[in-house]
């Protein structure tokens, strides 16, 4: 099964594109406290890796993650919205849906998002 992190550190030469769809959804975030919280509780849940880079964290799953502000909230020692969530990524793949002030959803596959629109 082929990763989204196959063609990191190859030669341009040597990248390959594969025009299927992957159903995978991400997040990195700058390395900082929050985002540590983040990814380690994130690393205890099934089909998420957490990747550590220098400067930042990824964190990526297949089909949906789903990212609780209560869980998060508990981990962290004070509160997180889904708001300052928000802040604290630096970018995502996959279509990221606010579902209520408590959950927010990373779909990887859209026609699963859709039914939020």
């Amino acid at each position: 099964m082929s990763v989204h992190t196959d063609n990191i550190f190859k030669s341009i030469k040597d990248l390959r594109f594969d025009q299927t769809i992957s159903h995978q959804c991400g997040v990195t975030m700058n390395d900082s406290v929050e985002a540590r919280a983040i990814a380690e509780l994130m690393a205890t849940k099934p089909g998420i890796t957490v990747t550590y880079l220098p400067a930042m964290i990824r964190i990526d799953g297949q089909g949906k993650i789903e990212f609780k502000m209560g869980e998060i909230s508990d981990v962290l020692g004070r509160e997180m919205t889904p708001h300052l969530f928000e802040i604290s990524t630096s970018t995502h793949y996959g279509r990221m849906v606010m579902i209520d002030d408590d959950t927010v959803v990373l779909f990887g596959n859209m026609e699963d998002a859709m039914a939020y629109e």
